[in-house]
């Protein structure tokens, strides 16, 4: 038996090597046809950039498509009919948002103790607002440089006579009534909001008034003037359409970090949570081959949809370059070294990965809509620890808003220096807190950097009347800021791992020391040695991950090598016996 197990084993060893010479003709083999070839050269290089090559052509597609059908002057119906394809993509995107969240976080904070996820979010917190701070004040630096605000683009007739009552104050409390909200259920489709409403009793006594004495028309005009002079607004807290992501985010974080210390008691739910994950992430994959169709779809729809695109970028290309220069120093110079200082590595090389996610987000105008696309890049081309990514990112997308805030303060300046103002170093100090502070309280939709707009405006006692101007060539300064808020989050991700690297490598050790523990599931079955138990807040995706397959990956060559070397020595001491 052992000759014959032998001469079996060496016949598929030799037929695995093949022929030895190219003279000698190949033997029959038992390897699968279909087996996979291993590519190389530019068909490697197409092969893992096939994705990347697929979103540069929809980006480059719209924008050929929505400039060479501009001059036919094309109907509002037809116009909305190219737009129609990007407007199912983005809502395809939109949709997988909310399932993506809520997965990655309770997956990613419950692989974690909660020791562990306290230090990485008080990282994370801390290099946002650094980042945030620092666009800020690169955008005061730079459009106090430049001035682009050019008093005769100041039109008088435009301006309106509606003064929006909105100050940092609300922002803020807003903000912490998102974060805490009183109904999950209701934050997945509402968010609060602070409005300003009349005060009620001086509505009702003009009512009664008007009711109970007949007046002539004059008279009732002239009362209802003095009336309105009078009238008081107070604030209400109201709800609008629009998914309150914070809220959701911040209960899912506490529900993973509880869920990550019972242990075994809680694994099916993490598990459950983990393939909701993987089923998302490769509904994505499919949705990506879409993206040729519905990126140009919707930058052809915007572009056409302008009305005069020459004279609105003629008249505030200062404004648009002082953003875009901004942007390019704090992506090509900041980030980079940022990323060069802290994880030792080449930061271009990470840069270039993030391409596809970069033009999703520039095409949709929203970090949150690319953040599937997001996710797919870091974990599958970046190989950034995924209990990082789902943790950052998530968060990332909903209060890092580097791009934002250095919008708001070119923005808020450029509209003084429109005016007329003279802001001394005390405005500019105002403009620089309250744009970090309002940037961090932005949603991740297009265009709401505009709202937020008018809280540093209101703050400086700037017009608030002239950010109609801007409304012009915000979807198109939206998407460079969109860019800087989507790279933000994933060199915080690489950053915040590097600064965690010894806590998750503690945590790898530790779970291999458990698993060294004879251990069993719930149901009965016991793993073995190497599948055995895992350590209290530690995933089994995690530990079979980087601890098991690895193991079994080393098992398996030192069997291979065995049975190579037992049948040498057979085959030698059966040639020696026939000698």
């Amino acid at each position: 038996m052992e000759m014959e197990k032998s001469g079996k084993f060496s016949d598929y060893l030799f037929a695995k090597m093949g022929p030895p010479t190219a003279t000698e003709l190949p033997p029959k083999t038992t390897e699968r046809s279909d087996a996979p070839v291993e590519l190389t050269g530019y068909r490697r290089w197409l092969s893992d950039n096939l994705m990347l090559l697929v979103t540069l052509s929809g980006v480059l597609l719209g924008v050929i498509l929505g400039l060479s059908l501009r001059p036919l002057n094309l109907h509002g119906d037809s116009i909305m009919l190219i737009s129609y394809p990007g407007e199912l993509f983005m809502r395809v995107l939109k949709l997988m948002i909310l399932p993506l969240v809520i997965s990655s976080l309770i997956a990613g904070s419950a692989s974690l103790n909660a020791k562990m996820n306290g230090k990485i979010a008080l990282r994370t917190l801390v290099y946002f607002a650094s980042t945030s701070f620092f666009n800020a004040a690169l955008g005061i630096a730079l459009v106090l440089l430049i001035h682009p605000g050019n008093p005769d683009l100041h039109n008088a007739d435009d301006r309106s006579t509606d003064r929006r009552a909105v100050n940092l104050l609300d922002s803020l409390l807003d903000l912490g009534r998102n974060v805490f909200p009183d109904n999950l259920f209701q934050a997945s489709i509402q968010q609060a909001h602070t409005v300003y409403l009349p005060k009620p009793s001086i509505l009702h006594a003009f009512n009664e008034t008007m009711n109970d004495t007949l007046l002539s028309g004059a008279d009732a005009q002239r009362l209802s003037e003095d009336l309105t002079e009078e009238v008081v607004l107070v604030r209400d807290v109201q709800y609008r359409s629009g998914t309150n992501t914070l809220g959701i985010v911040f209960f899912c974080l506490v529900f993973g970090t509880f869920l990550g210390t019972i242990g075994q008691k809680g694994q099916v739910v993490v598990d459950f949570f983990a393939a909701i994950f993987e089923v998302i992430m490769k509904m994505v994959t499919c949705v990506m081959w879409l993206t040729p169709v519905g990126i140009s779809s919707v930058i052809a729809g915007k572009i056409l949809s302008v009305g005069d695109l020459g004279l609105v970028m003629s008249q505030l290309m200062w404004f648009i370059l002082t953003v875009a220069i901004g942007v390019f120093i704090y992506q090509f110079i900041v980030m980079q070294a940022i990323y060069f200082v802290v994880v030792r590595r080449n930061p271009f090389k990470f840069y270039a990965g993030l391409i596809q996610a970069m033009l999703t987000a520039f095409a949709t105008a929203s970090t949150a809509a690319a953040l599937p696309i997001t996710f797919r890049c870091m974990n599958e081309k970046l190989r950034v620890d995924p209990r990082i990514t789902r943790f950052v990112l998530p968060i990332g997308c909903n209060i890092n808003m580097d791009g934002t805030a250095l919008y708001i303060a070119v923005a808020s300046i450029f509209i003084a220096q429109m005016s007329g103002m003279v802001l001394g170093f005390g405005e500019l100090l105002t403009v620089l807190l309250t744009s970090t502070a309002a940037s961090m309280s932005s949603a991740s939709v297009p265009s709401a950097a505009l709202v937020l707009l008018l809280v540093v405006l209101t703050a400086i006692d700037a017009p608030v009347q002239d950010v109609t101007l801007l409304f012009a060539v915000d979807w198109f300064v939206d998407r460079i800021r969109t860019t800087n808020n989507m790279l933000g989050d994933c060199y915080t991700a690489a950053v915040v791992e590097e600064l965690s690297r010894k806590e998750l490598m503690a945590l790898d050790a530790a779970s291999v020391n458990y698993q060294d523990m004879p251990a069993s599931t719930p149901n009965g079955h016991g793993h073995g040695h190497l599948e055995g138990g895992l350590l209290e807040g530690q995933t089994e995706l995690e530990t079979s991950g980087k601890c098991v397959m690895t193991m079994t990956m080393t098992d398996s060559v030192v069997v291979d090598m065995s049975a190579v070397m037992n049948n040498v020595n057979l085959q030698q001491e059966h040639c020696n016996r026939r000698v």
